[in-house]
């Protein structure tokens, strides 16, 4: 077996799985946040009025996030963060993060929540993003979210495994990110539909936390059921860090496991990517789309809001102004992250360069609030989307780039390169 179907074994207390085969798991971890969870609060309730079972099946294993609207700025947002707050309190969840300590993707491995060999299922399709720690994580609906709020358990399709082997080294402004832009744009936006990817080479070898996350986040727009890599030394010493646990159960594919397809990629000549509007695929050199006229740059989310990808930008925002014609708006991922920024100086190069410093959250990335994108204005974004109307106005465009590129950009006021 590959290292998914190990995870889902053990999880449907089997000996084995075969790809394609109905299995019932135990879940670890359940995630929603205040966007899902009122239509999770909702099902479990009616599930409730017919079972009789009226408790969360363990309040421990839930963790409730408040990221897509934090504060809220609206009415219907604010009753959404109080229908949560009440069922968390009358049902005894005391995982829940409300205070704006960032985006759920980036909590949960920061409060020590995503381990090796775990289930992870979230209402939220970035949950894909826990693959970088060894676990099978995924995204789902409310209903079946409801089902795993009562029960701890949910139903999976086994899938095929797709094996992405990545070789070669970075150059100069390319970063983890332009790496999965690339990766899509050759596979396509369905490329992967309901498959379990699995990245290896020694290029992923060799990648810390955050280029992981960044990876494993967008394996989504490949329709991709999970990414997952095997866990390094870094991941070990960030988990040892953040849990009280000093031993992982890892688990690592056979040698002779015949993958469903096999992918190979090698990144000695890859140029920085942009994923032009309005599809994550449409994926083009960064070359070939210079000049394009920018009205908002946008930096952060749970794809590129690391302090390592703040830190980029920074280099390059340094001593430097946002053009005339640009806002450029800032949101680190998480208020850990928020306050490093902030104690290393990265926060004032923002703020001197003229950027918007906004609290932590998902913010303009699904156009909910701090940068939504009017008729015809353009930006460029380190975030994972760029569908029609993803950020504000159906007539707006997204092109999806790495925190270099984004920065340099809103200096000049067009889609640039560093010199």
């Amino acid at each position: 077996m590959n290292m998914t179907e190990k995870i889902l074994a053990k999880a449907a207390r089997k000996k084995e799985v075969q790809p394609g085969e109905i299995i019932e798991v135990n879940v670890d971890l359940a995630m929603t946040h205040d966007g899902t969870s009122p239509p999770t609060i909702k099902t479990f309730k009616k599930i409730a009025e017919k079972t009789g079972k009226r408790r969360v099946w363990d309040p421990k294993k839930i963790v409730i996030v408040y990221d897509h609207n934090i504060p809220p700025n609206n009415i219907g947002a604010a009753e959404f963060q109080q229908i949560t707050r009440e069922f968390a309190k009358e049902q005894g969840i005391e995982n829940i993060f409300k205070h704006g300590e960032g985006i759920c993707h980036q909590v949960l491995p920061e409060k020590g929540f995503t381990k090796p060999g775990t289930i992870i299922i979230g209402g939220d399709s970035h949950t894909c993003t826990y693959g970088a720690f060894g676990a099978f994580a995924t995204g789902m609906g409310a209903t079946d979210m409801a089902m795993i709020f009562a029960t701890g358990k949910t139903w999976l399709r086994v899938p095929e495994s797709v094996k992405i082997e990545v070789n070669g080294e970075f150059q100069e402004h390319v970063t983890a990110k332009d790496l999965i832009l690339h990766i899509i744009g050759e596979l396509g936006v369905d490329g992967a539909t309901y498959k379990s990817i699995e990245f290896t080479g020694e290029t992923i070898k060799g990648l810390g936390v955050p280029d992981r996350m960044t990876i494993c986040n967008m394996t989504v727009e490949m329709g991709a059921k999970n990414g997952i890599i095997e866990p390094n030394k870094p991941v070990i010493e960030y988990l040892k860090k953040r849990t009280s646990q000093k031993n992982f159960e890892i688990y690592t594919s056979d040698p002779d496991y015949d993958y469903h397809e096999e992918f190979y990629f090698n990144i000695d000549n890859l140029e920085p990517q942009v994923a032009c509007p309005n599809s994550v695929d449409n994926v083009k050199d960064v070359k070939k789309v210079i000049g394009t006229h920018i009205d908002q740059a946008f930096l952060g989310s749970c794809t590129n809001g690391r302090f390592k990808d703040l830190k980029m930008a920074a280099e390059i925002l340094k001593d430097e102004k946002i053009h005339d014609d640009v806002r450029m708006v800032v949101v680190p991922a998480s208020s850990e992250i928020y306050l490093k920024a902030l104690k290393e100086g990265i926060i004032k190069i923002f703020i001197d360069a003229g950027a918007i410093v906004c609290n932590p959250g998902c913010g303009p990335c699904l156009g909910a609030h701090m940068g939504v994108l009017g008729p015809g204005e353009v930006c460029i974004s380190t975030s994972n989307r760029n569908f029609q109307g993803r950020m504000g106005d159906p007539k707006s465009k997204v092109y999806l780039a790495n925190p270099i590129i984004v920065a340099k950009s809103a200096i000049k006021g067009e889609i640039s390169i560093p010199e």
